[in-house]
């Protein structure tokens, strides 16, 4: 009887020592399985922790980048104020160069148109000098006189507007007179009464003269 209790005491012990290193066995297990996972979030941590540390390493650089990009543009920004000043200016200067050119133009012109009365009578006095050998010197001098106030007149831009044989222009011509003359066309200069004047092609007197029908 005692040996048969001391048998199945042996052999409770023994199953109770088996299951004992299944469990550890088990839970063995369940560590190793467990160990990758708990790597793998530390990894995943570590990684991020790396991440977030090189994107601050980065910060100073980008922020370097954004502020020259700033001052890029900010030069490029008053370039183009300098270049449209500059062209604005040049405008300017142009404008005012040729107002001044007008304005010289303008008062030059009715210096001149007070003068040409004074030819006028150049002209007439040389018309009326009677051809005589006593007087051919004295002509030949006051034509001398004329001929030089003509060139110089010309040399400033004056040019005398042609006029008889012409057709007739109102922009240069101013008709007081027609008459009818078969020798001649339509609408054609048959005389010029008083001589027109042009300074810079702008007309200073009109032509006086006398029209064929």
């Amino acid at each position: 009887m005692e040996d048969k209790e001391k048998d199945l005491t042996e052999e409770t012990t023994k199953q109770e020592t088996k299951a004992q290193q299944e469990a550890d066995s088990a839970a063995e297990s369940c560590e190793e399985t467990a160990a990758p996972e708990t790597e793998t979030k530390e990894t995943a941590a570590e990684q991020k922790e790396e991440t977030a540390a090189e994107g601050k390493k980065e910060s100073p650089r980008s922020e370097k980048k954004k502020k020259k990009d700033k001052w890029q543009e900010q030069i490029e920004e008053l370039n183009d104020k300098l270049l449209r000043n500059r062209a604005e200016f040049d405008n300017y200067r142009k404008r005012t160069e040729k107002e001044k050119q007008q304005m010289y133009e303008i008062g030059a012109g009715s210096v001149i148109e007070k003068i040409l009365p004074t030819i006028d009578n150049f002209e007439r006095g040389l018309a009326a000098i009677p051809e005589d050998e006593a007087l051919k010197s004295f002509k030949d001098g006051i034509d001398m006189i004329y001929r030089q106030f003509m060139e110089t007149l010309d040399a400033l831009g004056v040019k005398p507007i042609e006029a008889a044989g012409q057709p007739f222009d109102p922009e240069l011509h101013n008709a007081v007179m027609h008459v009818e003359d078969e020798s001649l066309g339509e609408n054609v200069v048959a005389e010029e009464f008083q001589k027109g004047y042009t300074y810079h092609d702008k007309v200073l007197r009109h032509s006086m003269v006398k029209v064929a029908n």
